[in-house]
C-alpha cells in the first residue's frame, strides 16, 4: 500500500488549515488504496479568527495541536517526518499555509517557509518522490523547486504574480483540474481559491491525488 504524507497548519480556513479540503483529500486518497499519515508544526499559530465573525481573537493556539482535531488525533510533528517512510506528499491549502507554514500572508513574495516544513519538502523533491499542493499551499512551491516550476493558485492575479516573484511559472487553471510539472513530479489544483463549494473543491482534489497515488 503506498503511503502519503499530509502536512495540515491548523484548523480552519482562516488560520489554519482549510478543513473541507484536508478531509476531502484524505478521503481521496483512501479511495486510491493508499494511507494518509497527517504531520504539522510545533510552533504557535499566526494568530487565532474567530470564524463566525472573522475578527481576530486575543488567545495563542499550536498549530499541532490545532491540527490533530482534523487528524482525529493521528497525527505527529512534521521534525519527525521521515521521506523514506512515503512515497508520496500531500499539503492543503488554507490561510494556516500562508500564515503559519509560511509567512507568505504577511511577506508575498519576500516570504520564509518554516525550518521544519522546508526541510520535508525538499526531502520529497530531492527523493524525486510526488508532492500535491492544494489551493494557497502551492505558493511553497517555487520555495522548494528551482527554475521556473509549473504550478497554479486558481486564477488570482497578485497571487500569481508572487508565485512568478518567487521563481515559479503560474498556470491559470480551472477548479476541476490540476497542473502537473512532469520534470518534478509536483501537482497542483485551486480548490477553495476558485471552488464556490464543497463539490467543486472535491472535482479538483480528487483528480490531483489520483494522478499523485498513481506516479508514486
Amino acid at each position: 500500500m503506498k503511503k502519503v504524507a499530509v502536512i495540515l497548519s491548523g484548523s480552519g480556513v482562516f488560520d489554519g488549515a482549510e478543513i473541507h479540503e484536508a478531509v476531502l483529500a484524505l478521503y481521496a486518497i483512501e479511495k486510491e488504496g493508499a494511507s494518509w499519515h497527517c504531520f504539522a508544526p510545533n510552533i504557535e499559530q499566526l494568530h487565532v479568527i474567530n470564524h463566525k465573525t472573522g475578527e481576530e481573537m486575543s488567545e495563542s493556539r499550536n498549530v499541532l495541536v490545532e491540527s490533530a482535531r482534523i487528524a482525529r488525533g493521528k497525527i505527529e510533528d512534521v521534525a519527525k517526518l521521515n521521506v523514506d517512510d512515503f512515497d508520496a506528499l500531500l499539503l492543503p491549502g488554507g490561510f494556516g499555509a500562508a500564515k503559519n507554514l509560511t509567512d507568505f500572508a504577511v511577506k508575498g513574495a519576500e516570504c520564509s517557509i518554516n525550518t521544519h516544513v522546508a526541510s520535508a519538502c525538499r526531502a520529497f523533491a530531492n527523493a524525486g518522490k510526488p508532492a500535491g499542493y492544494l489551493c494557497i499551499a502551492p505558493v511553497i512551491i517555487p520555495m522548494i523547486y528551482k527554475d521556473q516550476v509549473k504550478g497554479t493558485i486558481g486564477a488570482d492575479e497578485a497571487t500569481g504574480v508572487a508565485f512568478n516573484a518567487l521563481g515559479g511559472e503560474h498556470v491559470e487553471c480551472a477548479v476541476n483540474d490540476y497542473v502537473y510539472d512532469q520534470e518534478r513530479k509536483v501537482l497542483s489544483t485551486p480548490a477553495y481559491m476558485l471552488a464556490e463549494n464543497i463539490s467543486q473543491a472535491a472535482s479538483g482534489i480528487e483528480k490531483l491525488v489520483s494522478k499523485l497515488i498513481e506516479i508514486a
